[in-house]
């Protein structure tokens, strides 16, 4: 795709800036000159989806903005709301990060914040990736099972396109910066499907650590997820996007990464390396990997 940059010096609004994709948006935006605004419940600039309070506050200024939703049950309310406000205030690109989803037959997609974002009024871009890398190695229960040698899922023996967040906040980046990009929905993926066998298997290559893949029964799951201190709610949600693995349901490649970039995206072996040179999962790294 050819895009035109951006000579916007309004400041880009960033949500969730600590989180996975979020902090790193926030720091390629800041390494291209970007003035940066980050928002968080945590952050120095506070921005919380249960308190409207704390939203004009974020938007004032800003010419763009970056939007995680809040994943609670009201999450497509408040996008609605925040996105006319965004646009009162002169916000003139939204970026939603989204997910690849799942549609009804006739096509009518059942994501409500999408079409939140896309009926704001801004020059709207949708983002839909796959799982990210980074689950294996940022989030903790599952980085503590890496750690421990058994990845455990109810996934089954199901593929996913596994994708780095890199790659997703480059994309971003681009789409929030870049002319080009208003009115796309861009499915984002690694290059190549992945089974958790897989999965384990590069990151023993990387680790030079045994590791393996545990499938259990979503029941089994449950059980096995409370006990390591999850909440049952919770361990409920996993299994259904575990399930969505194990029935391949999103076991195709998409292009955005290509459409946006110009170029492929990044392999999971690459990225295992790269982790298990820092030594978040043990052992000394330095074998290949995926």
């Amino acid at each position: 795709m050819t895009t035109t940059k951006n000579t916007t010096t309004k400041p880009v609004l960033v949500l969730g800036s600590t989180g996975k994709t979020g902090s790193r948006v926030a720091a390629r935006l800041r390494q291209r000159g970007h003035e940066v605004r980050g928002a968080s419940r945590k952050g120095p600039v506070t921005f919380d989806w249960n308190d409207e309070n704390t939203w004009e506050q974020v938007l004032e200024g800003a010419g763009a903005a970056y939007l995680v939703d809040s994943q609670l049950p009201g999450a497509a309310g408040s996008m609605r709301s925040f996105g006319k406000l965004a646009v009162a205030c002169g916000v003139e690109r939204l970026v939603l990060l989204s997910a690849r989803d799942w549609v009804v037959p006739q096509g009518e997609e059942k994501l409500p914040c999408e079409r939140a974002v896309r009926e704001s009024g801004a020059r709207w871009t949708i983002l839909k990736p796959s799982w990210f890398f980074q689950n294996f190695s940022e989030d903790p229960f599952i980085a503590g099972q890496v750690q421990g040698g058994e990845i455990v899922m109810s996934a089954g023996g199901g593929v996913e396109p596994f994708i780095d967040a890199d790659d997703i906040a480059e994309v971003a980046v681009a789409a929030l910066t870049e002319e080009g990009h208003g009115g796309q929905s861009y499915e984002l993926s690694g290059p190549r499907l992945l089974s958790l066998d897989d999965v384990a298997d590069e990151i023993a290559r990387a680790t030079g650590r045994a590791i393996a893949y545990r499938p259990l029964p979503p029941d089994e799951f449950t059980a096995h997820a409370v006990r390591q201190g999850v909440p049952e709610e919770f361990a409920g949600l996993l299994n259904m996007l575990y399930g969505w693995i194990a029935e391949n349901r999103f076991a195709t490649l998409a292009d955005g990464v290509q459409r946006v970039l110009g170029r492929e995206p990044r392999d999971f072996g690459d990225y295992a390396r790269t982790v298990a040179a820092s030594g978040v999962w043990g052992g000394g790294g330095g074998v290949e990997r995926r």
